[in-house]
């Protein structure tokens, strides 16, 4: 039985905000996560169309992870590990696909819808009444959930941070249900780990670690608000490839890159991979 879970997680923008929030956010967070040789490489990233979605942007990534891992898994593991990473931004609609280097039967799929509301549509991605009935929601307080106390910044905690340039903050408690404007995330993750004796403590492990990293990197979207307030598509798909430039050049890369002249064909269903921001 696959674990499904739909995390929901509101924002104090508009859809149209979030998306140029989303990407400052990921750009300048993959940069500031990436070391020597480890973090997230940009592969990929171009303007594809689908005949059912419109345009939109692919990208594929690789998440250099090695020396991250803990010591007894890097003894079992092939030297160069990685994941890619495929998504394919029809905003306000994703769907990413990954597949690790080395462990085919390890998969996650992940749908993402964005509308503007508090959280309140019960079915947002349409998802079958099987799914339904295996869907547990999990919804994401940006301000008040716990985070990872290494991850703790000042300036960054949503409970006292009031932006500059748009006065919205500090968040009170109950903020999602008294504050205009405001945003939902609708994210269902479906984790896989087709190993017998540990597939429900892996896939438990997964779906945690993909809640802090929402928590975390919805946190700082919010907090940054007054550097990517006021940029328009162009300007921050920009700042994208400049982060991604200096990303990348901090990854040694021993192998050669696959850089398709177009991208592949968006999947008509979900696809199986690990997890993304989109």
């Amino acid at each position: 039985m696959v674990l499904i879970k739909e995390y929901r997680t509101c924002m104090p923008l508009t859809v149209e905000e979030y998306q140029i929030g989303q990407l400052y956010m990921i750009a300048r967070h993959s940069n500031e996560q990436t070391e020597s040789g480890e973090g997230v490489e940009t592969v990929v990233n171009v303007a594809c169309e689908d005949s059912t979605h419109g345009k939109g942007q692919y990208t594929e990534k690789r998440i250099h992870l090695s020396s991250q891992l803990p010591y007894w898994v890097q003894s079992l593991i092939p030297k160069v590990f990685y994941v890619t990473e495929k998504a394919w931004n029809y905003y306000p609609f994703t769907i990413t696909g990954k597949q690790c280097s080395f462990l085919p039967k390890f998969t996650i799929s992940i749908r993402t819808k964005f509308e503007d509301n508090n959280g309140s549509n019960d079915n947002c991605l349409n998802l079958s009444e099987t799914e339904l009935a295996l869907r547990e929601v999990d919804v994401i307080d940006i301000a008040y959930d716990e985070i990872n106390p290494k991850h703790y910044k000042e300036e960054e905690d949503l409970r006292f941070f009031q932006s500059k340039k748009t006065g919205r903050g500090p968040l009170a408690e109950g903020w999602r249900d008294t504050i205009t404007p405001i945003m939902c995330s609708y994210k269902v993750v479906e984790a896989s780990f087709e190993v017998w004796g540990l597939q429900t403590k892996v896939e438990d492990i997964i779906q945690k670690s993909i809640r802090n990293i929402l928590l975390l990197g919805h946190r700082q979207a919010f907090a940054w608000i007054d550097e990517w307030y006021g940029m328009s598509l162009t300007d921050v798909r920009l700042y994208e490839s400049e982060m991604q430039r200096q990303t990348n050049s901090k990854i040694v890369i021993d192998d050669e890159l696959l850089t398709p002249s177009s991208p592949p064909k968006f999947p008509m269903s979900p696809s199986r991979g690990w997890f993304s921001w989109s």
